[in-house]
């Protein structure tokens, strides 16, 4: 078995999750007493998103990057970046290393491509939804039609995100507004949305809405799993 490496904390909300769900797949493939190896390095969330806010992407690939590095000290095979928006460094992190990075939105794309899906919906940081190392990475790389929720909704769902889930609140008020969210993204002609933030999961299951969702956290821990046991 080779030793999964995260990156966590951005925000430990998730990265908990990744954690029992990386494990529970673990033992589900490998039964009894099994459990998967893991090196992990969770950062100070606060710290990142003050460097985030002053829209110092170097900064934050420099920090990220020393961090990943500590992952891979630590023996790690292969690293995750436990977070979505964060991939928006990711070439700084693979430059800082010699293991690779299991790339989420590569993960995603493939679980999409397996259901014959070619037009999806996108929730996620504004960052995630607009730029270009997500959802370009998805058009251009996947061939995927990507469709994103009006500015308004995209407000919604990025303050949702970092002023309530990334903190653990739960809010019937949000769950709503992201279901009506995607219902529009649904009526625009997106076969499946993706959960394009770790935490969204939280907030939104597929037992809250018929139409088809890409869970991004446990897609990505589902991959660590294969990768950890091939």
């Amino acid at each position: 078995m080779k030793t999964i490496g995260l990156l966590g904390g951005m925000s430990w909300e998730s990265t908990a999750l990744y954690y029992r769900l990386i494990n529970e797949g673990i033992r589900q493939q490998l039964g009894g007493l099994h459990s998967a190896k893991i090196a992990m390095v969770s950062v100070d969330f606060h710290v990142i998103e003050q460097i985030q806010a002053r829209a110092d992407w170097q900064q934050v690939g420099e920090n990220l990057a020393m961090n990943a590095g500590r992952v891979e000290a630590a023996g790690a095979d292969f690293l995750l970046i436990c977070t979505n928006t964060m991939h928006k460094v990711i070439t700084q992190i693979e430059n800082a290393l010699t293991i690779p990075v299991l790339h989420l939105a590569d993960a995603t794309a493939k679980a999409i491509k397996a259901d014959e899906i070619h037009t999806v919906g996108l929730l996620g940081t504004r960052f995630t939804m607009q730029e270009d190392f997500y959802r370009g990475r998805l058009i251009e790389k996947h061939d995927l039609d990507v469709l994103i929720p009006s500015e308004k909704d995209m407000d919604i769902v990025h303050n949702v995100i970092f002023q309530e889930l990334c903190k653990g609140t739960i809010r019937e008020e949000s769950r709503r507004e992201y279901l009506r969210i995607i219902d529009n993204l649904y009526s625009r002609g997106a076969e499946g949305v993706i959960l394009g933030c770790t935490e969204i999961c939280l907030l939104i299951q597929q037992e809250n809405t018929p139409v088809p969702l890409y869970d991004t956290t446990k897609i990505h821990a589902a991959a660590a799993v294969i990768y950890a046991l091939s």
